[in-house]
């Protein structure tokens, strides 16, 4: 299905998952709104671009209605934006917690907070959140950024009670190992117990599963995609 004529909102969308998601929701046609922290505001090869750090809650909900003054509301929100950390339970600060859950935690939720009602409002649209493995299944390191995961999927079946009959159809996607930037502090091919580079997904097999979630016929609901390498 072509999403031509459709507004799709990327978070995090400068590189890795979230970069190859808006190209090919752009490729499929649609008008993609990136926003990352690092972006430059503007237009730029075909990408309506606004840069903001999602853990300012103030700074984001300045950047939503802006974005929606300049857009409109969104067919498709891809909430994407997230961190990732490897530390055992006496390693893992009382900072690192914290900085795990309010990039992967309370920044989806001002996303949604932000996006969800005029979607509501306006009687359609497609809401997809980005989990991880790490949202329903356990690893060692993972305290931090397993508590925000599993929060995040918590936070997703919330909302799809919330919105069922409204026209909002709610998706979680929860890729395993992605080989992005995220693993070059960790350089898993050199340790032993994490998956190696080759083995993990890439980011175009997630942006794929994003567009087969949205371009899903009207009637059809992916309530939760859980995505992995062989």
């Amino acid at each position: 299905m072509s999403l031509a004529g459709q507004v799709a909102v990327v978070t995090g969308a400068s590189r890795g998952i979230g970069a190859a998601t808006a190209a090919a929701l752009e490729g499929s046609g649609a008008r993609v709104v990136r926003v990352a922290r690092s972006l430059q505001a503007g237009l730029h090869d075909g990408f309506a671009d606004y840069p903001c750090d999602l853990t300012d809650v103030t700074a984001w909900k300045a950047t939503a209605a802006h974005m929606i003054a300049d857009v409109g509301v969104p067919d498709i929100v891809v909430s994407n934006a997230g961190a990732f950390t490897l530390k055992l339970l006496h390693e893992t600060t009382q900072e690192d917690f914290d900085a795990q859950l309010d990039i992967n935690l309370r920044a989806p939720f001002a996303v949604a907070r932000a996006l969800l009602p005029p979607m509501r409002a306006a009687g359609r649209g497609t809401f997809i959140h980005v989990g991880s493995v790490a949202d329903h299944t356990a690893f060692p390191e993972n305290v931090a950024y397993a508590a925000s995961k599993f929060g995040l999927r918590g936070l997703h079946e919330v909302l799809v009670a919330e919105y069922r009959g409204t026209g909002i159809r709610l998706s979680l996607l929860s890729p395993g190992p992605t080989d992005t930037d995220v693993w070059n502090p960790v350089d898993p091919d050199h340790v032993p117990h994490l998956p190696n580079r080759a083995s993990m997904l890439r980011p175009a097999d997630v942006a794929e599963a994003v567009l087969f979630i949205a371009t899903r016929p009207p009637h059809v609901h992916v309530d939760w995609l859980r995505l992995g390498p062989v």
